[in-house]
């Protein structure tokens, strides 16, 4: 058998604060440092601003470069050409919009020479690497401190 329904509900706290005619105190307390501490951020602004930064790691200055890719080579050459047809724009990002849409357009066998050049600079890379990697290995990279001076 189910209970039925009172009249004699209660409202909800929020619906108390709404209305204080219906009789209820409604007491707001400040935040002690105590709660403070315990809230948890609600959103990305209000991390606190002292978070720890990582360390960069060190860079080798011997390390090669990866090689740019196909785009970037002819991203140089439409440059030369975009601007001897248009001297008046000057914008890079409307050299930019217009060298991706061409680059999109263009068929495989347009893109082709750009294509060889990339993997031409990436065998030379891979070469390079490896023999960083041979020489990294032997010891040969890191040259002794010691001076002619410390004697």
């Amino acid at each position: 058998m189910a209970k039925k329904a009172s009249k004699s509900r209660r409202k909800p706290a929020s619906a108390s604060a709404k209305n204080p005619a219906n009789g209820k105190l409604v007491v707001k307390m400040k935040p002690t440092e105590k709660t403070k501490k315990q809230r948890r951020p609600t959103s990305a602004n209000d991390k606190p601003k002292t978070t720890p930064k990582k360390k960069a790691a060190k860079v080798d200055a011997k390390k090669p470069k990866k090689p740019p890719t196909a785009f970037f080579y002819f991203l140089e050459d439409f440059r030369k050409e975009f601007q001897e047809q248009n001297p008046d724009v000057k914008s890079m990002r409307d050299i930019g919009k217009a060298c991706g849409e061409k680059w999109k357009t263009m068929t495989y066998e347009e893109k082709v020479q750009y294509y060889d050049i990339a993997t031409e600079k990436r065998a030379e890379f891979d070469r390079a690497t490896t023999e960083y990697n041979r020489r990294k290995e032997s010891g040969e990279g890191h040259q002794s401190e010691d001076s002619e001076f410390d004697d």
